[in-house]
């Protein structure tokens, strides 16, 4: 009999159960980065938006250490300001909400998505040659967002955010200055299914552990002059990791960097190459934020021992997106850049002990 009632109590929940349907619009403006987008744009921005979002209720850890996220996809279409030169942005993008306040019917809750995005409009030497921040259709794209909410029903949410959005192509087309937009949005958001009572549980003592991890990732670069060779990049790291928090782990390690474009960059500058000038040595330090099996970690590094030669730059850093597919093994896909000079992508694998 206790079977047969567990059952009937969990085959009630449905998958549209706290699944809302949200849309979107707003209007704003492409941050001035660059002198030239000033002068290139011509207007502000519009965004329009559908998503779909399903809120959590607590019946896993991660979901109580984090009150209650939750996930959604969205589908968003944006101008940029000048349809002729810039264009216009079409992404579509997986997203994770965290609440930072709740009270009653009001939530103040923040957002982060990473995914892709195309445009109409890119550099051409011919056809479009003011358009210098980007040089392919297809681009990565980033967005960051702080919402408030007020729930006006059970099903109807009023809504409005503070939406900052970056795309580019991580250079692997020049040229890769990339667009920042920012933009104040207002919608309604409609629950379709049930509302699900939030479980709650305590959780278990949270021990300070340390792990390591080795990587190995490939990648890949153009030499910023506009050329059609396509560079390979190879890194090796190592770090070490103290989980301080469950959701946050603070790190340091070391890192060897191979990049096969410097003689190409050193030669058009007319200055000496030598072979020890693709390899670059640094230590950095990390910060990792953690969601079960997915992590996104922040570093910030120092070149040492082999430097960085074609700009001279004595800071790197790397964002990196993180799938831990097993205890020992883990997925990655890394960004590298100094400061807000994006260098270039890279997808790696890692061992954990």
């Amino acid at each position: 009999m206790s079977l047969v009632l567990v059952f009937s109590l969990q085959a009630q929940d449905k998958w549209t159960d706290d699944l809302h349907l949200q849309f979107n619009y707003g209007q704003g403006y492409v941050l001035p980065e660059y002198d030239f987008i000033n002068l290139l744009t011509q207007g502000p921005t519009e965004v329009y938006e559908l998503s779909l979002l399903k809120q959590s209720n607590g019946n896993t850890d991660w979901q109580l250490i984090y009150k209650y996220p939750a996930f959604g996809v969205r589908f968003q279409y944006a101008s940029l300001g000048n349809p002729e030169v810039l264009g216009e942005l079409w992404a579509l993008y997986p997203y994770f909400q965290i609440p930072i306040y709740e009270r009653e019917k009001l939530e103040f809750n923040t957002e982060i998505g990473l995914g892709y995005c195309r445009v109409n409009q890119k550099f051409d030497l011919e056809d479009n040659f003011l358009n210098v921040a980007v040089g392919s259709y297809g681009n990565f794209h980033f967005n960051a967002r702080f919402n408030l909410t007020y729930r006006i029903s059970d099903r109807i949410h009023l809504g409005t955010s503070l939406s900052l959005d970056h795309f580019s192509n991580g250079n692997t087309s020049e040229p890769n200055l990339g667009i920042n937009f920012l933009n104040v949005l207002g919608g309604l958001s409609y629950r379709i299914g049930d509302e699900r009572e939030r479980l709650s549980t305590e959780l278990k003592p949270h021990e300070k552990t340390v792990e390591r991890e080795l990587v190995f990732a490939l990648g890949g670069k153009h030499s910023r002059a506009l050329a059609s060779t396509y560079y390979l990049t190879n890194s090796v790291s190592f770090e070490m990791r103290k989980k301080y928090f469950r959701a946050l782990h603070l790190g340091v390690g070391a890192d060897l960097f191979v990049d096969r474009s410097v003689e190409d960059q050193l030669q058009k500058q007319e200055r000496g190459f030598q072979g020890s000038d693709q390899y670059q040595t640094g230590i950095h330090i990390s910060q990792t934020l953690v969601y079960n099996r997915i992590s996104i970690s922040l570093q910030e590094g120092i070149y040492l021992g082999l430097t960085e030669q074609v700009e001279k730059y004595t800071i790197y850093n790397r964002g990196i997106f993180k799938y831990r597919v097993t205890d020992h093994f883990s997925a990655r896909l890394t960004m590298k850049s100094h400061l807000h000079i994006l260098d270039y992508p890279e997808i790696g694998i890692g061992w954990i002990w």
